[in-house]
């Protein structure tokens, strides 16, 4: 990952703006960037389009939208941004906070009003630290669904995206990139741009950095995209731009193990509960998903159990992954304790003891509240560990997304949304708000498209 000068044999093929990566904050600011009459192209090292996205629940946290409004719910940006600072202890930039939180309701009403994105509002549970039912979500609730459907709009749109293609050097001259060196099948191609916008989420799957910077989690399943690899974080750093929160990321404490399924954090909200393989429960489960992955990954083996009843299967079935859990088994289902602690393997006298301590109201021992709905049989569970989903940290950017100076001034021509800036997740794990990850890749993405098609206008105009 290098910063060079132009080439001196000029550049392949020129396009005005330039996006690396095609997940959702590359397809998001595509489409923006198309949308305000720029013609953008779409590079993507993988095969196909799908990013961190596609391993998600592609659920995006928004506030005072339509869809809010037909389902009875109240709430504003200011209160979203209050969630999300309490969340992150008021580490977040301040100005970054409003302006994820500003733009979200619109960037959503947008997808969903242009692109027929058929949005709803997840409203049988709450996910920790959001005051309000504020998650949107396509019909599977699934980031697949996602992806696709921003990759078909994309198309519908003509949009140029191109897979096999992974930048590997920028090509920079004064303050402003000029282009890309694009790695493929048939070698390599040089591609100038008047735009570059990163999209290339953070560095998750480089053990090294994760090692460097977070050593905590360096031992959890990586359950991001392989190519999250850190390019935006060293590229801005070898261009003197301002990093921030290096060490925060989102974690996962409830993946099926050895499935790699993702298990939805509604079987917790609803009253399930984690044992380790003694059997015990180990910490106030509410408190998150993101500070589950470290939890867990504490506990002997780095496994824990997670167990819940068959009411709380039936809200989690809105989800197909737990589906997909299901179909292959890893979902365990019992009448009795001593049945479950057969087919877990848990010791039978520790999980009756540990079921009977869970209260019907009021906290535990841990300070968890429950909410009056106790377990009962059929009991179900499921063995899970701890995994880093992506980085939260990364470069500063602007209210247009474009990347700042460690000295206060900006990159002019240099963006960076999603995974690839700094997120709204302060400095560690325990910070992450439920959708956060989403919401700086569509809201950011947006942001930037605009600034940068914007740019192009002004370029035009002065021609």
């Amino acid at each position: 990952m290098s910063v060079l000068p132009p080439p001196i044999s000029g550049f392949d093929f020129e396009v005005p703006i330039l996006i690396v990566g095609a997940g959702a904050c590359g397809l998001v600011a595509a489409l923006t960037a198309n949308a305000s009459g720029a013609e953008v192209l779409v590079v993507e090292a993988d095969a196909t389009p799908s990013g961190s996205t596609a391993l998600s629940a592609g659920l995006i946290p928004a506030a005072g939208t339509r869809f809010q409004r037909d389902a009875g719910i109240e709430d504003s940006a200011d209160l979203f941004a209050q969630d999300i600072q309490k969340k992150a202890k008021g580490e977040n930039p301040q100005a970054l906070v409003d302006l994820l939180a500003g733009h979200s309701g619109n960037v959503i009403e947008w997808l969903a009003d242009k692109f027929d994105l058929p949005f709803s509002v997840v409203t049988d549970f709450d996910y920790p630290g959001h005051t309000r039912r504020r998650m949107h979500g396509l019909p599977t609730r699934a980031g697949r669904e996602l992806i696709d459907r921003l990759r078909a709009a994309c198309e519908a749109q003509g949009i140029d995206i191109i897979c096999n293609r992974r930048a590997t050097s920028l090509f920079v001259e004064g303050d402003e990139v000029r282009g890309a060196r694009l790695d493929g099948p048939n070698g390599t191609e040089d591609v100038g741009c008047a735009a570059l916008i990163l999209a290339c989420n953070g560095y998750g799957g480089n053990r090294a950095m994760v090692r460097q910077f977070m050593p905590e989690i360096e031992n959890a399943v990586w359950f991001g995209h392989d190519y999250n690899q850190g390019d935006a974080v060293t590229w801005g750093q070898a261009l003197g731009a301002e990093t921030l929160h290096l060490a925060a990321y989102q974690g996962h404490g409830n993946v099926a193990h050895p499935q790699g399924i993702l298990i939805t954090w509604a079987v917790i909200t609803q009253g399930g509960v984690q044992v380790n393989l003694n059997g015990q429960r180990f910490w106030d489960e509410s408190q998150g998903y993101s500070e589950a992955a470290r939890a867990v990954l504490a506990q002997p083996e780095s496994i824990a159990w997670t167990i819940f009843d068959n009411r709380i299967a039936g809200i989690a079935r809105q989800f197909q992954d737990f589906k997909d859990a299901e179909a292959i088994g890893a979902i365990r289902t019992t009448d009795t304790v001593a049945k479950l602690a057969e087919v877990t393997g848990l010791p039978e006298a520790n999980l009756t003891t540990t079921l009977s301590e869970i209260p019907n109201n009021g906290p535990d021992a841990f300070g968890r509240n429950f909410l009056g709905e106790p377990l009962k049989p059929p009991y179900c569970a499921v063995k899970v560990t701890g995994a880093l989903f992506h980085t939260q940290g990364g470069l500063r950017v602007d209210q247009d997304a474009r990347v700042c100076r460690t000295a206060g001034s900006v990159l002019p021509n240099l963006f960076a949304a999603g995974g690839a800036a700094v997120g709204v997740s302060g400095s560690g794990d325990s910070g992450y708000l439920s959708g956060n990850g989403l919401l700086a890749a569509t809201v950011l993405g947006h942001i930037a498209g605009s600034a940068a098609a914007n740019d192009m206008k002004e370029e035009h105009g002065h021609a």
